[in-house]
């Protein structure tokens, strides 16, 4: 049975239902996205974070089809461009379901996806240095994804790449534009790689870690520089991070990442003022104070699982100080309501089902 494609009109512009990307080893299977769920309204942000390891810029990589070729995808992926359907290619009109495209239907090298990827779906990658590639300029890189998309006229490209590098804050851009990565600041060639992004105009932009590496000022210029362009564009941006300080300024809602489940998810306010997961509940309290009393700054204890052939249980249960022996440690957890639009993959919200071997019986 073929499943439901979102409804026509939504504002979502991508949904994504149960995905799942493993790595099969000699040892076993390694879940690296253990089945999760996510949306993104046009307009709108959704910070994904986590710490190291838990399977945020993998859950990034796999929206575009770009994990190693031996990966295992499973789920659904449901992108919703919001465009008028004869700006699409015709194969993407033909696969079309209400004007949404499920990409899992796609061949990762395919001529539809080849499409979606930099066109319908954009994203900065975590170090520009190694993104941008060192024998091109800067110009000819931005221009490359401006003629895959929108025109195949080199003149005209070249004008659109200059009004991109101009928009982003790059100075004197038309002589910046015949320049290499290495004749560019750090800064600047981050806001080279939001330029190639926003080229073409996406209906998402995936955000992976853009203001590492970068000094305060920079990133506070480089987020503000993107609130900006998805006002004008209209455009949904997930953004991958660790820093729950970039999360306060710039999210409308959050998803907490954990050995590749979502924990919880939430508004940015509510998530902030009242988390529920103990995961969560560990990451606020590791965030420095401004003037607070002298002392260690708080940690969780121990290091993320190997997601390798893993039992249904909590992930966190070996970290946590709030486990339930016999419960958190024996089936896999639901999610469940925690408020209006708040949810919580933890026992201490949800009833354990009842089993022949559950201690509570």
């Amino acid at each position: 049975m073929r499943a439901a494609s979102p409804l026509p009109g939504a504002r979502k512009a991508l949904e994504v239902r149960n995905l799942r990307v493993g790595f099969p080893t000699e040892e076993g299977m390694v879940q690296a996205v253990g089945g999760i769920d996510l949306e993104i309204e046009r307009g709108r942000t959704l910070a994904l974070v986590g710490e190291s390891g838990c399977g945020k810029s993998v859950t990034g990589r796999a929206l575009m089809a770009l994990q190693p070729k031996h990966a295992e995808v499973s789920g659904e992926i449901w992108l919703t461009p919001g465009r008028q359907e004869a700006q699409l290619d015709r194969r993407l009109r033909a696969s079309s379901e209400n004007g949404s495209f499920n990409l899992l239907q796609f061949k990762p090298g395919g001529k539809e996806m080849r499409h979606v990827r930099g066109g319908l779906i954009s994203m900065i990658f975590q170090e520009p240095m190694t993104a941008l590639s060192p024998l091109h300029t800067i110009g000819d890189q931005i221009m490359e994804n401006i003629l895959l998309h929108r025109t195949k006229n080199r003149k005209e490209a070249r004008s659109i790449a200059l009004e991109m590098m101009e928009r982003v804050g790059i100075g004197n851009a038309q002589r910046r534009l015949d320049q290499y990565p290495h004749e560019f600041s750090g800064g600047m060639r981050q806001r080279a790689m939001i330029a190639m992004a926003l080229s073409c105009q996406p209906a998402l932009l995936i955000a992976d870690e853009p203001t590492t590496a970068l000094d305060v000022t920079i990133q506070a210029q480089v987020l503000e520089l993107m609130k900006q362009l998805q006002h004008e564009l209209g455009m949904a941006i997930l953004f991958i991070t660790h820093d729950l300080g970039v999360v306060a300024e710039t999210a409308d809602e959050v998803a907490v990442m954990y050995l590749g489940r979502i924990v919880e998810r939430a508004p940015v306010r509510e998530l902030f003022r009242n988390p529920k997961h103990p995961y969560t509940k560990g990451l606020m309290r590791s965030i420095p104070r401004i003037g607070g009393v002298g002392g260690r700054l708080a940690s969780i204890e121990g290091t993320v699982p190997l997601p390798l052939n893993r039992p249904p249980m909590c992930g966190f249960y070996e970290r946590c100080s709030e486990r339930i022996e016999g419960v958190c440690n024996r089936q896999d957890v639901p999610e469940s309501d925690a408020g209006p639009g708040h949810k919580v993959r933890c026992f201490l919200y949800s009833e354990p089902e009842k089993k022949g071997d559950n201690p509570h019986e």
